[in-house]
């Protein structure tokens, strides 16, 4: 499995001659990420995991399976023909690669700011990516986990706490958007500080095979 990691939050995942690609927003490079997706799997609603006009373009070039929240529908306006509702729990086929559904809400950024449905992926029983909430999967073993490390909902050590739980083989910053180099290098130098996992953040564009 090759996996290209993107800015933010988006991953894409070529398996077996199937194209997924998860959270392609609006701090990514979708139109690259994108290319010859035959499925896309996205997260919560929020702009920065998906880009409804990038989308839109896409299905314009080439017919792809949109997978979500029900809820998505409200957002992906024009795109609810291609939106296959998904729960939390669920499994399923994406691009030809197995799927399972985690969580079901998005972490609180604030009591005045309204929850919204997030869903954590776990890509063919070895990659996991959470979205915007911090939900470990608690029956199976996580090889690669993509850990959102800053966001407006998330502190260091909620995070730290998270990677020690999944404790993956291996694990690559993700949500990192917001941060400039000073930042980026605090976290990363703590991370692989008080982890035990192999954690690197990775520069967008970057491939890896898991």
């Amino acid at each position: 499995m090759r996996l290209t990691k993107y800015g933010h939050s988006c991953v894409r995942v070529e398996h077996d001659g199937g194209v997924l690609v998860i959270d392609p927003g609006t701090f990514s490079e979708t139109a690259e990420a994108l290319d010859g997706a035959d499925a896309v799997l996205i997260t919560h609603q929020h702009p920065d995991h998906v880009d409804v006009a990038a989308l839109t373009r896409q299905l314009d070039r080439r017919p792809f399976t949109l997978y979500g929240p029900a809820s998505l529908a409200a957002t992906v306006d024009g795109l609810p023909d291609v939106l296959s509702p998904v729960e939390p729990g669920q499994s399923f086929t994406a691009a030809g690669i197995p799927v399972r559904a985690y969580g079901g809400r998005h972490a609180v950024i604030h009591p005045d700011i309204p929850v919204v449905d997030n869903l954590g992926y776990l890509v063919d029983e070895v990659v996991y990516h959470p979205g915007d909430a911090l939900v470990a999967p608690d029956d199976v073993s996580v090889h690669t986990l993509f850990l959102p490390i800053h966001a407006p909902w998330a502190k260091f050590s909620e995070s730290l706490d998270f990677l020690r739980a999944v404790a993956p083989r291996q694990a690559y910053a993700l949500h990192d958007g917001l941060l400039n180099a000073n930042g980026l290098a605090v976290l990363d130098n703590n991370f692989r500080r008080l982890s035990s996992v192999d954690y690197q953040r990775l520069t967008p564009g970057t491939q890896i095979n898991v």
